[in-house]
């Protein structure tokens, strides 16, 4: 996907409300010191404004620019900047080598003074004139992003620029939260201190640049985004830095990230990556078309196929579901998670309280399991679930399984959180406000999950040695959960953290949060129903070519079975 959607995106509405209360403060003061001379202007507060502005905007603040927002004398003003940066309320960043040059910016400390003055503004304003203009609930206020206590607080640049040549390489997916870190690369450039340069990929020619990149002598990347399931090959393959190697794990704050999303990034006890996006798949399903029909949400694989039936009405424009039954990966992502709804993961994993273990995939002791009572079960649903699908369906992959679900084609749609913006953004859409978001429905052997997706981001093992340090630095800026909020209020629905679904600003943005955090607190999150093991992007492959084989009844479903069985095992390296 392309940027240029999200680069149409309202502005996130704390950003909004922060810079409204920065507007009103700067225009209550000009009509103060207008009204009469006995009222002389305050430099620190204008100070202080100008660097917070230009912190949210992204723009670079320098002495001559602060000078002059300040509209003090320059001796005057230069001295309170001075005072200012020795109360520690401004931060100095060097901007060559020599330091003559550098960039201002707002510490940590102005930043919660700044919280606090505003939460005050608002509160003050409500008390004094009411709020009945607001069509707000009670409990949103002015910069909610910065002022309630328990906000994740903004981004703080980095005290010294990374130095790195040519600036910041990035490979990513092309996908709603990559493409929101690109329209907000200007920040992180203020943030990190040096230019960032991204390329972007469909997920296909994602692994291709990646495994091109990994045969080259030295990266033409600093940091690359990695599919959850290609964790092992490339450590295997020696794609990827284990982390440990390059840095302490504790800066990560591993507890703060989802079990299934952590747990997934490693590959025999070693992380390679930092989770950028946890984005399980879930259910979507239209809550006023279920209400109008008097039907109740399905949560087993039979009543997701009677209340598909009972909204199905072609004559009428409207589809009762849409999935990814497209030839190769996107089928075979959904014949992995299928299985898994059945309660067969794909390979022969030992059950555990929280599902299978899969703590020891790097002993490569596994063999698959695709051609048994519950992989038929899952090929039958898969079959049943024609009738009641878009005639197009076997071309459906990500985004055309969601689009007409956005447009009030579809009633339910397997989808990720990723893809959520296409309906949560768009006023436009009948799915607007009516979403309601479930695990997978359950088969008669199976419990429900929310198999999860997304993407770590982690080193190219032949990056050049002296890169390693900046890159490192970078890669935690861009997974800290200042900015995994910032992509959330910027139009992303995926998460990796705890610490930011819980965050009250984030909550009021979309009910996919919350919903995801119960999810995995209920133990609910589970990756391995596409277990990152080195052979998974050719199993997904079989899976998604024998099976829509099936779905266009060239083959049956035993067959369908017995071939991705025997092409597997063909996989695999002798015992």
């Amino acid at each position: 996907m392309r940027g240029e959607h999200f680069n149409q995106l309202m502005p996130p509405r704390a950003k909004a409300d922060m810079l409204r209360t920065l507007s009103f403060i700067e225009d209550l003061g000009d009509e103060l010191e207008n009204a009469s001379a006995l009222f002389a202007s305050t430099p620190n507060l204008r100070i202080s404004m100008h660097l917070i502005r230009g912190h949210l905007e992204g723009r670079l603040i320098t002495m001559t620019s602060l000078i002059g927002a300040s509209r003090a004398p320059y001796a005057t003003a230069n001295r309170r900047i001075k005072d200012m940066q020795e109360a520690g309320l401004i931060d100095q960043r060097p901007r060559t080598a020599t330091g003559k040059s550098f960039s201002l910016h707002p510490s940590v400390v102005l930043l919660d003074q700044w919280t606090q003055l505003t939460n005050r503004v608002r509160r003050l304003a409500t008390a004094q004139f009411g709020d009945a203009a607001s069509s707000e609930s009670a409990d949103y206020y002015f910069g909610g992003s910065y002022l309630n206590a328990k906000s994740i607080p903004p981004m703080k640049v980095l005290a010294q620029s990374l130095k790195l040549a040519g600036g910041l390489r990035v490979l990513v997916h092309g996908d709603p939260t990559f493409m929101v870190m690109e329209n907000l690369k200007r920040q992180f450039e203020q943030t990190i201190g040096t230019q960032i340069h991204q390329r972007a990929f469909s997920i296909d020619r994602l692994h291709e640049e990646t495994m091109r990149n990994a045969s080259r002598k030295s990266s033409s990347y600093d940091i690359i985004a990695v599919d959850l399931p290609w964790v092992g090959g490339f450590a295997e393959q020696n794609v990827l830095m284990p982390l440990d190697e390059i840095m302490d794990i504790a800066r990560i704050d591993p507890s703060d990230f989802h079990t299934a999303g952590w747990q997934a990034a490693h590959w025999g006890g070693r992380a390679y990556g930092i989770p950028a996006q946890t984005t399980p798949e879930l259910l979507f399903y239209r809550k006023d078309l279920f209400a109008q029909a008097g039907l109740v949400p399905p949560t087993t694989t039979q009543g997701l196929l009677e209340a598909a039936k009972a909204l199905h009405d072609p004559q009428r424009g409207l589809h009762g579901i849409a999935w990814n039954a497209a030839r190769g990966t996107a089928l075979g992502h959904t014949v992995l998670m299928t299985l898994a709804d059945f309660g067969q993961p794909i390979l022969d994993l030992t059950p555990n309280a929280g599902g299978y273990d899969t703590q020891r995939l790097a002993d490569r002791a596994y063999r698959f399991t695709i051609d048994t009572p519950a992989g038929l079960q899952a090929a039958e649903f898969l079959k049943e679930l024609l009738a009641y699908s878009p005639p197009d369906i076997l071309s459906m992959s990500w985004y055309e399984r969601i689009r007409p679900y956005a447009a009030g084609r579809i009633a339910m749609a397997y989808g990720y959180t990723l893809l959520a913006p296409y309906f949560e953004l768009d006023d436009a859409s009948p799915a607007k406000d009516q979403t309601g978001y479930l695990p997978h429905p359950a088969g008669p052997n199976g419990a429900a999950i929310a198999p999860v997706g997304g993407y770590v981001m982690g080193i190219p093992a032949n990056l050049p040695k002296e890169r390693i340090p900046a890159a490192v630095e970078a890669l935690l800026v861009f997974t800290s959960a200042p900015a995994q909020k910032l992509y959330v209020q910027n139009g992303s629905r995926t998460n990796p953290r705890y610490s930011v679904g819980a965050d009250p600003d984030v909550r009021r943005l979309s009910p996919i949060f919350e919903a995801v955090d119960a999810m995995s607190w209920r133990d609910e999150l589970q990756f391995w129903p596409r277990p990152p093991i080195p052979e998974i992007n050719e199993i997904i492959q079989i899976c998604g070519e024998e099976f829509h084989d099936m779905l266009r009844g060239i083959i049956t479903p035993q067959n369908a079975l017995r071939r991705a069985q025997e092409r597997a095992d063909a996989t695999l390296s002798p015992p």
